[in-house]
């Protein structure tokens, strides 16, 4: 198929105030068919290889990960990012429990990833709760700005709180309580943790359920077993609970029954308002013991510095990272991490490359960030906004990358967190050039906007886009190749099948790659910065 760039996509300003450059539309048009499906495919080949074992954090497979992405970047002519260094440090912590643990509620023994995982971000030897007792705290939500507390004149100190996962908006699909189908950060495990521990718990157990959750117990056996990595902090962690967990929702609803409670009417009742029940005389006891490793990650920086303010950036960000390898796992034992996401750091290398290929460098700096332990709570992307390299102050934008479209050509492309800023305007505009149209998240209840590295960009007022893909396919053949592949992608969803396949096809994940490259390169040369949306919760500090 014949490629082109419209002349009239180079010279559009879609924010006031566009600078005048000597940059060609022969020149940007160089870089956007630059990018290449199989120059994809060769990178995702090496990062999602065996010999990387996975890019767990602090691994071998971390060195050659980090040795793969400085010798690509030098070869394209890219500057170390951090002063003289291509990287930051991330000083981390990795708790592993042993698996030989139960966890025992009303005289009955729960079995490790069978009914349950346990685990506790305290950094200690040893961690436990003795004859807790329950309390189903509905959503675990406390929303002053939803007039919602689930834990409104309840005292949990000591007690262990169970909960239900996502939001009540999910629950009764009312685009009026929280933000409806679309999940909010009150949905997300890691805020139900950190508000159990505010409110003085010594327990805080998850409720697992596939719809709700976005993903099936399986991702809770593989994603919150083995090594779990967080920071150092000086007060070890020791402000959290002492245990936090997952139960399956046939536990749970064995658990209602016991308690003299019925599980589903519960539930609906923790939707129609803030709710909390003691669950009669059941008592949790369950003993953690955690192997301690201290250790240093990386994340990594490369930058084309600007020819006219570049101390100003555009951030691309992915994360390299996956979940490494099992070794008491039978069978295959690596958890190679090909889409998820050696698509996405195989991608910001060919965005890289796209702009070296103009004739002049663009006026502000492009600058890309590969972020390590996003699969552990999004920690590389927290520490980098706790500890900017560039400052919010002279950070433009930020484009993410997150698992690349797979699935071949669509007619739109689907933006997570659709509204929030004047990023949409740009991509709509690009995305017009391809003929395609801009659409919603197709799984706003999955929360993708709180679950990606460009949230710590947004929680330091950058606006960000997290965008890919689309639901409306190009043809009538990748429609029905689309139902093939969507099922084999959704099953190998933090698994070790997750591997690369030579059936992928890598043109829908050009065309995104093709739309962020020119959306970068817009911003690049604007005077003005886009911002967000007044109806955002993101603005800048």
């Amino acid at each position: 198929m014949k490629r082109y760039f419209s002349l009239t996509l180079i010279t559009t300003a879609i924010l006031a105030g566009c600078a005048t450059t000597s940059i060609t539309s022969d020149d940007v048009a160089k870089g956007y068919n630059s990018i290449q499906a199989d120059e994809i495919a060769k990178h995702v080949k090496v990062l999602a290889s065996d010999e990387f074992g996975g890019r767990a954090p602090s691994s071998e497979g971390e060195k050659l990960t980090l040795d793969y992405l400085t010798k690509e970047f030098t070869a394209l002519g890219f500057e170390p990012g951090n002063g003289d260094s291509f990287f930051q440090e991330v000083p981390l912590v990795s708790l592993e429990a042993d698996s030989d643990m139960v966890l025992n509620i009303g005289g009955k023994d729960y079995q490790y990833k069978k009914d349950m995982v346990m685990g506790s971000s305290r950094i200690s030897a040893q961690e436990g709760i003795e004859n807790s007792e329950l309390v189903f705290v509905g959503y675990g939500v406390n929303a002053p700005e939803y007039n919602w507390n689930d834990y409104e004149g309840l005292d949990v100190k000591g007690k262990t709180v169970v909960m239900l996962v996502n939001d009540p908006g999910f629950a009764t699909k009312d685009p009026n309580l929280f933000t409806g189908d679309a999940m909010t950060y009150y949905g997300r495990w890691t805020y139900k943790y950190e508000e159990a521990s505010r409110q003085g718990a010594a327990g805080a157990i998850i409720i697992h359920e596939t719809a709700p959750a976005s993903y099936p117990w399986s991702v809770v056996e593989n994603s919150w077993s083995g090594e779990q990595f967080g920071f150092v902090k000086d007060n070890n962690n020791m402000d959290r609970v002492a245990v936090e967990g997952w139960v399956t929702v046939d536990v749970a609803k064995e658990l209602f029954t016991k308690a003299g409670l019925d599980f589903d009417t519960a539930k609906a009742q923790a939707a129609k308002g803030a709710y909390h029940v003691d669950m009669g005389d059941l008592a949790a006891t369950v003993n953690v013991k955690n192997t301690i490793k201290k250790s240093v990650s990386y994340n990594f920086i490369a930058t084309l510095p600007g020819s006219k303010t570049p101390d100003e950036h555009v951030i691309y960000s992915a994360h390299w990272d996956h979940l490494g390898t099992d070794k008491n796992r039978k069978g295959d034992q690596i958890y190679n991490g090909a889409h998820d996401n050696a698509t996405g750091t195989a991608g910001m290398i060919e965005v890289a490359e796209a702009f070296t290929k103009l004739g002049k460098r663009p006026d502000r700096s492009m600058t890309f960030l590969a972020v390590t332990a996003e699969e552990q709570g999004l920690l590389g992307s927290k520490y980098y906004a706790a500890n900017p390299v560039i400052p919010a102050n002279k950070t433009v934008a930020n484009i993410n990358m997150d698992s690349l479209n797979l699935l071949g050509k669509v007619k739109d492309i689907s933006v997570v967190g659709i509204g929030k800023s004047q990023m949409d305007e740009l991509l709509a505009t690009a995305a017009k050039e391809q003929g395609r149209t801009v659409s919603g998240d197709p799984k706003p209840s999955s929360g993708g906007y709180y679950r990606s590295d460009h949230f710590a960009f947004a929680n330091m007022g950058v606006p960000a886009m997290y965008a890919g893909g689309g639901s409306e396919a190009f043809d009538e053949e990748t429609a029905n190749y689309r139902k093939r592949m969507s099922l084999v992608l959704r099953g190998c969803y933090h698994q070790p099948c997750d591997r690369y396949r030579d059936e992928w096809d890598l043109s829908g994940a050009v065309q995104d790659l093709q739309l962020f490259y020119k959306v970068g390169f817009d911003i690049s040369q604007q005077t003005q910065w886009p911002t967000w949306n007044e109806n955002s919760e993101f603005q800048r500090k």
